[in-house]
């Protein structure tokens, strides 16, 4: 049996976001056919996430600042001989390269390179750090894990990692489904229906200042009683969406704050419409999340996100508020079309799951 290091200090952050949902879905799945052990920097605290008591775990001595630098700079410190035997070392992000014993394979997983087209989009450490790992991961590790096409083609063309080493493995939808009226979470939210929906972190890169803005062109425009609900966390950079809010305008937006998984679930199924209009993504699990409850789904044109929505979403220039409105409109207004869009989304999210994942995933370790 194949046996595993998996690094899972994004757990550990206050917002895991999609790295923190792609370990919780994928080990589970992959423990199920391998040897895995999970290990993490130094952190104050227990560790709140359910998944990091359900496996055998190893806490390092070293915090982050002291280790990612020095592992993506150095090769520095090796891991403990408890984490060296392992098969293969799975670094989630490549934030942090951790340096693989004798004989032992790294695996990496590149989700994006937002940082590279929207560098002013990340505090100065972190683009320091992604920058070196990634590099490091391009250079060094015997294969490199991407969750779409257009991160791959990235990879190649920017960081010149070897086609061979570079592996796409798509992820899948992950919030489980409830069955409940979601009136009463809604009602505890302070969201009301009818309303579009967007989910992720508030930040810039998600393109939330367009959103806002052609939502309001929408609104005065058709007279669309709809709210607008952004449900996540305020991310990097929060301020000009913040002012861009408080503006007087036209419509009703709400910001529910991070929300848990109970919460997404009834904030997806109780909307009109989902808005994913983000300037970059490596994959964009919301837009899986949205088509596999039936809500129809407008989303970029631009890297991995026609990748994911297939024909099955509409796609508009993220960079035109314009048409950013002209959709929200059009599926307002025309339910034929909102409920065809709604079935093909449902049957598209189908085809993408985490089993799929995992299998893929231990096919690649077990070549190496």
């Amino acid at each position: 049996m194949t046996s595993v290091a998996f690094h899972v200090d994004q757990l550990f952050a206050p917002a895991p976001g999609g790295i923190g949902t792609y370990i919780r879905e994928l080990v589970p799945h992959l423990a199920k056919e391998a040897e895995v052990t999970l290990f993490h920097a130094r952190f104050d605290g227990e560790p709140l996430d359910d998944l990091l008591h359900r496996l055998p775990r190893h806490a390092l001595a070293q915090t982050t600042r002291w280790l990612y630098p020095t592992w993506d700079l150095l090769g520095r410190p090796p891991l403990p001989e408890e984490l060296r035997r392992h098969d293969v070392v799975h670094a989630p992000n490549p934030v942090a390269i951790p340096p693989p014993g004798p004989g032992q394979k790294l695996v990496v997983t590149v989700h994006d390179l937002a940082f590279r087209p929207y560098p002013r989009l990340f505090p100065p450490r972190w683009l320091a750090l992604y920058r070196l790992g990634t590099r490091r991961a391009a250079r060094r590790a015997g294969a490199i894990l991407t969750p779409s096409v257009s991160t791959a083609r990235d990879l190649v063309r920017h960081e010149k990692a070897d086609r061979e080493r570079v592996h796409v493995v798509p992820l899948a939808a992950s919030l489980p489904q409830g069955r409940t009226d979601p009136e009463q979470t809604l009602r505890r939210l302070k969201v009301r229906e009818p309303y579009v929906l967007f989910v992720g972190t508030l930040e810039p890169r998600k393109n939330l200042l367009r959103l806002v803005r052609a939502y309001r062109h929408a609104v005065a425009h058709g007279g669309f009683p709809h709210q607008l609900v952004l449900a996540g966390p305020l991310g990097w950079q929060p301020d000009p969406l913040l002012r861009e809010i408080r503006l007087a305008g036209p419509g009703e937006i709400v910001m529910t704050g991070t929300a848990g998984a109970a919460d997404l679930d009834a904030l997806y199924r109780g909307a009109s419409l989902f808005v994913y209009p983000s300037l970059y993504e490596g994959f964009g699990l919301p837009i899986l999340e949205a088509m596999a409850r039936g809500v129809p789904t407008i989303t970029s044109t631009v890297s991995s996100m026609p990748e994911v929505a297939g024909e099955a979403a509409m796609q508009v220039d993220p960079r035109s508020i314009e048409g950013i409105a002209s959709a929200i409109e059009l599926l307002l207004s025309d339910m034929n079309e909102a409920e065809r869009l709604a079935r093909a989304g449902l049957a598209r999210s189908e085809t993408f799951t985490w089993e799929r994942t995992a299998e893929r995933t231990l096919e690649i370790y077990r070549s190496l």
